[in-house]
């Protein structure tokens, strides 16, 4: 196999894995909604205790299965990252049941054309984007503690509108970044088993762009 076809192939894991993992995020929302089975995240016109212990559980879940990612299976790997798919189907389940289908349709539109883009971007530019690293680390850190405060804290809807903006620039800037990261790294990485394990550990960053887009575009265009 040579290096060419060989990169191929580990992006069509990359994009095939995260395909699949969106596709059971949307299966999630969908069962969880039509079922009724949300009823438990809400609790006195908020959300309920249950909901942010599902929510901040998928982050730690998340952070560790990011660790632990090269010392296990690569089907091991797969799971995880399609459990953690199902958990954040549960998370984002009260945003799409507020949301009119107009706003759904048209942030999933935006997301998946601003995400294409800057993938595409991050692909072929020459420009190092290492640089940008830091800075998205600390702006995701501060989505984050945004985010708890929130739980405390009623935000204004101007504050809210350029928070969304501010995440859509950090998780679009996370997109470009990753693929080139996960396009360098594959180009030093010869051994086929941690290449196998790389495009799941590429698949799960992509995946959690491609949603955290989505959020925060929806989060803009639903006024509800």
């Amino acid at each position: 196999m040579t290096k060419t076809t060989g990169i191929e192939l580990y992006f069509k894991r990359i994009f095939g894995l995260m395909a699949g993992a969106v596709g059971v995020t949307a299966l999630t929302v969908c069962l969880f909604l039509m079922s009724g089975m949300y009823g438990f995240l809400f609790s006195n016109g908020g959300m309920s205790v249950l909901y942010y212990v599902i929510t901040f559980g998928a982050l730690g879940f998340v952070i560790w299965a990011q660790t632990r990612i090269f010392s296990m299976k690569t089907s091991t790997g797969a799971l995880l990252l399609f459990i953690y798919s199902v958990l954040m189907g549960i998370c984002i389940s009260p945003l799409i049941l507020s949301a009119s289908g107009f706003s759904i349709l048209l942030s999933l539109f935006l997301a998946i054309i601003m995400f294409l883009c800057m993938s595409l971007f991050g692909y072929k530019t020459v420009k190092d984007l290492s640089g940008l690293g830091t800075f998205l680390f600390i702006g995701m850190i501060g989505l984050i503690l945004v985010g708890i405060l929130s739980i405390f804290i009623s935000f204004g809807s101007l504050f809210s509108s350029i928070i969304c903006l501010i995440g859509i620039l950090v998780f679009a800037g996370f997109a470009a970044y990753d693929m080139q990261m996960l396009k360098r790294i594959y180009s030093v990485i010869d051994d086929e088993t941690h290449g196998k394990k790389l495009a799941v550990l590429g698949a799960l960053h992509m995946y959690i762009s491609f949603v955290a887009l989505f959020e925060y575009i929806l989060g803009l265009t639903n006024r509800n």
